[in-house]
């Protein structure tokens, strides 16, 4: 796939006619971290719409009238990809004329990692399991969409929104560039103290609901997470929860993390007859919490906390 860069977007942009003073953007995005990143930006000047509500499985949902109209009336969708949300891809190839969708993870700054190696070091084993003789688990290959729990790619987000945004609204350029540099010095102390907080866990392994952290334990140097369920967050067979079982014993993991809005008892059953921990339930997505400016920070620093809570024991 050849992807656009930033000087692209200003191009695209540029080449419609903008009124003298160009109005601030409408804009429509997929997920609330990225409803989050857009609202950073944006300040005081608007609100995105936010397709997905809350408590929604980005990996399945289906547009409701009205927010087909938002995405009809939109200026600008900016989503992280088909790979996360496939029931926007249609959509987002017919927007209406003028329109225009940013795909975060094109973006040439993006750090982009395949399923099979966001972990150099990872265990050739965690992946043979995947297709076993008694269940029906999903091919698990391609790009992992969760990158923006890569704090580095937060920040390349914020700086790339406000590009966009300043194409469309002249006018407000410096506000959004000085939004998107505030905040993304804000995710600089964040990594900091995540860096400080995750030290001890380094080395330690551990069980997740569903393989969506390679981004976050790449960045902070832990080891890959043992994930239940595949990357679409698809339900395991049995076959996959036996091999899960006997990874977890051979590895050694000592702590295991439900997530947000998935049953809590396909963690249990994994872990069963172990002497695994069970940790806070992760939220990857901030389901859980209000979706207003501060959700992407929330979402990495609850990620952070609720691991170190865990595995810095003992």
């Amino acid at each position: 796939m050849t992807r656009p860069s930033l000087s692209f977007f200003s191009l695209a942009f540029g080449a419609f006619a903008l009124p003298v003073h160009a109005e601030v953007p409408r804009v429509v995005t997929d997920v609330p971290v990225v409803g989050a990143l857009v609202q950073q930006v944006m300040g005081d000047l608007g609100r995105p719409d936010i397709l997905l509500e809350a408590g929604g499985d980005p990996h399945s949902y289906s547009l409701r009238p009205s927010q087909a109209r938002s995405l009809q009336n939109a200026d600008l969708l900016i989503w992280v990809g088909p790979e996360l949300t496939p029931w926007l891809a249609r959509p987002a190839e017919n927007l209406a004329a003028g329109s225009h969708s940013m795909t975060l993870l094109d973006l040439p700054a993006t750090r982009r990692h395949e399923y099979a190696d966001a972990h150099e070091h990872e265990h050739e084993h965690e992946h043979e399991h995947e297709h076993d003789d008694h269940g029906h688990d999903h091919v698990h290959s391609g790009t992992d969409p969760h990158a923006w729990l890569d704090p580095a790619n937060g920040q390349a987000w914020l700086e790339a929104i406000a590009e966009a945004l300043a194409a469309r609204d002249p006018d407000h350029a410096a506000v959004y560039t000085d939004n998107a540099a505030k905040a993304a010095a804000e995710i600089s102390a964040l990594d900091a103290e995540l860096r400080a907080l995750l030290a001890p866990a380094k080395g330690k392994r551990f069980v997740v609901f569903h393989d969506a952290y390679g981004y976050f334990t790449a960045h902070y140097g832990l080891e890959p997470a043992i994930a239940v369920s595949l990357g679409d967050a698809s339900t395991p067979s049995a076959g996959r929860l036996e091999a899960i079982r006997n990874e977890i014993s051979s590895q050694g993991a000592v702590c295991a993390f439900p997530e947000a809005n998935h049953d809590p008892r396909l963690i249990a059953a994994a872990t069963e007859g172990t002497e695994v921990r069970q940790g806070e339930a992760l939220d990857p997505e901030g389901s859980g919490a209000p979706a207003d400016p501060n959700l992407y920070p929330a979402v990495l620093r609850g990620l952070g906390k609720a691991l170190a809570d865990c595995l810095n024991q003992g």
